[in-house]
């Protein structure tokens, strides 16, 4: 069964629990993926890809769920982690809650909350039915990166990307993007080739604009102040797209561009990190 399809039959066939209240989640919730995991002893003529596939698995699930074998090819006797669908182990940051979870990774809270055993307090959960793919910072061959900075030179990161806490709530939060300081006002440019399909405001993005880049990826460019470009228009690494402004909702008081990757997954357009993927100017 594909990603795609198994998250479709865990949406559709699970019945959401928070609110049955006269039941106890151990009669309704199925065991926590993580409790299910198999044990696949290695025998000889196995490689990884083959051992992914008898499981109908992705080779980079096995690899996210047993790190040694990230570099390292499989030796007969060696044991691995199967898990029962293609996902990956995360473990959540104090203070964040299954909303945050389904904000951070695409996947519904209530799906989520039940592939996990239905525990109040998520500490090691299974995101499910996505391909997590990690690009390393070193180029490989086939991929080369954004083509252009976002902006002119190379600002500060005033926010990273990733998990946070709010210093004053001391909620945790998922950034999906970093947010590079600079004055209202500059130019923001585009990374690369590629059409703009959104360019107004939206929530707490304030103005942004959207370059699709075609092969499924997409930047993203928010609280600008003002737009340089249309929808529908085509534009080259290092044009002007807009400029650098405090709309929506800032994350920050000093003002900055928040700048985003996204890559096109069975769930839908997934964060990556950025600095994997800029230039190195």
């Amino acid at each position: 069964m594909s990603s795609q399809l198994l998250l479709t039959f865990l949406v559709s066939v699970i019945t959401p629990l928070f609110n049955l209240a006269q039941t106890s989640p151990s009669q309704l919730c199925p065991t926590p993926v993580l409790s299910r995991l198999q044990h696949h002893q290695v025998v000889s003529g196995e490689s990884l890809s083959s051992i992914a596939q008898n499981y109908n698995l992705i080779p980079e699930t096995l690899v996210r769920l047993n790190p040694n074998l990230k570099r390292k090819p499989v030796r007969v006797g060696q044991k691995v982690l199967i898990p029962p669908f293609n996902g990956i182990r995360v473990e959540v940051p104090d203070g964040a809650t299954w909303s945050d979870l389904a904000t951070a990774y695409g996947i519904r809270a209530d799906v989520l909350f039940e592939i996990n055993g239905c525990v109040k307090t998520p500490t090691v959960v299974y995101i499910p039915g996505v391909t997590w793919q990690i690009r390393e910072k070193t180029r490989q061959n086939d991929y080369m990166g954004l083509k252009k900075y976002p902006l002119s030179s190379v600002a500060k990161v005033g926010l990273t990307y990733g998990w946070h806490r709010n210093p004053t709530t001391r909620q945790s939060f998922f950034h999906g993007g970093i947010d590079l300081l600079a004055q209202v006002g500059t130019s923001v440019l585009s990374a690369d080739t590629g059409k703009v399909i959104f360019a107004a405001q939206e929530g707490t993005y304030g103005f942004l604009v959207v370059v699709d880049h075609g092969d499924g990826r997409q930047t993203r460019y928010a609280h600008l102040n003002r737009f340089q470009v249309k929808i529908g228009q085509t534009v080259q690494g290092g044009d002007v797209v807009g400029h650098v402004g405090k709309t929506g909702q800032p994350d920050l008081l000093e003002s900055h561009l928040h700048f985003e990757i996204r890559y096109k997954f069975p769930v839908g357009w997934v964060a990556q990190d950025p600095v994997i993927h800029l230039p190195e100017l």
